[in-house]
């Protein structure tokens, strides 16, 4: 979609003036994943306009390849204005303009598995699939468990708005997806809203499935679940998130999903890649928009490196990503 940004504070009906900018939580990770020196395809489909060239331009234009990106000549790119404040709390406002949109009619005919199988992971998102039951029926075909697929990522990402039924139309769609994946992204606050889940244990004991699982916590960190080795208990990881001054408190969690698949797609361990994800998110919130520059390689291998006293004094603030830029401790 394209995102219009506040130029102030303030409710929807109170701001004046909006910033265009692209969103979406797939292009999103796409973005930093390209940026972060990784060949990137990103599949999807917009309207044959203005805003449907600027979003396939400014994503080409990150390294990413849009040549799988469909044009529909009937229905228009979607749209969404949104408040400057965290989409976790009341005061966050959203208006979507999506139904009927290019988007919305992406099917498993618009789309062919085949379109996406060649990659070493396949990243998905349940906004997709609260857009139309043919995007959902598009999800159910590419998460369908067969011979040699891709590993297949799967971000909850609930959004309310998007689910007019509430958590009782969301909830056993959304189970049923995220227990397809191999790698799962699950907000606490997410399965508590969604699935009425109260704590980690009862995440962990509804989503047996999904080799490695990633519960996180905010401000508080994440927390890993390793059952690639279906003989022994699940392994846990958790790794608390570093001190940040937040500028936006928008794009984290995509960021968050893409350093850590960044970490994966380097072969690095567990605790490695959920840090890479707590750098990637320090870095979009750092920064106004959803997208921001991720560190180079060896300034946040240098980081994540650091020994559990060293890391749980980081402080990252405006600019850290530079490398002539050192984080500071309390």
């Amino acid at each position: 979609m394209v995102t219009f940004l506040p130029t102030r504070p303030g409710r929807l009906a109170d701001v004046p003036a909006f910033t265009r900018a692209i969103g979406g939580a797939e292009s999103n990770v796409a973005c930093a994943l390209a940026a972060a020196g990784h060949r990137v395809r990103w599949v999807g489909r917009v309207g044959r306009d203005g805003f449907g060239d600027h979003l396939v331009e400014t994503i080409a234009a990150h390294g990413v390849d849009v040549r799988d990106v469909g044009r529909d000549p009937r229905r228009p790119t979607g749209v969404y204005f949104r408040t400057a404040a965290d989409r976790s709390t009341d005061a966050h406002e959203v208006a979507y303009y999506r139904a009927g949109s290019a988007a919305s009619a992406m099917s498993p005919a618009t789309v062919p598995y085949d379109t996406v199988a060649d990659g070493r992971v396949l990243h998905l998102s349940g906004i997709t699939a609260a857009l139309s039951a043919d995007c959902l029926a598009l999800m159910r075909e590419l998460t369908a468990v067969r011979p040699g697929r891709p590993l297949v990522s799967f971000d909850l990402n609930y959004r309310p708005a998007l689910w007019p039924g509430g958590p009782a139309a969301a909830g056993p769609v959304l189970l049923d997806l995220a227990r397809r994946a191999d790698l799962l992204f699950v907000g606490a606050d997410e399965a508590a809203q969604v699935w009425g889940l109260a704590d980690i244990d009862a995440v962990v004991a509804a989503l047996p499935e999904p080799a490695l699982l990633i519960v996180k916590l905010g401000e508080h960190g994440a927390v890993a679940f390793d059952r690639r080795d279906r003989t022994a208990a699940p392994a846990v990881t958790r790794v608390p998130a570093p001190r940040v001054d937040v500028v936006a408190p928008v794009g984290a969690g995509d960021a968050f999903a893409a350093g850590f698949l960044s970490a994966t797609l380097r072969g690095l361990d567990v605790r490695a890649r959920l840090r890479h994800g707590h750098l990637a998110a320090a870095a979009a919130l750092t920064v106004p928009g959803d997208l921001a520059p991720p560190p180079r390689r060896a300034h946040a291998d240098r980081l994540a490196a650091l020994d559990d006293a060293a890391w749980g004094t980081l402080h990252l603030g405006p600019g850290w990503t530079g490398d002539d830029q050192e984080v500071r401790t309390p």
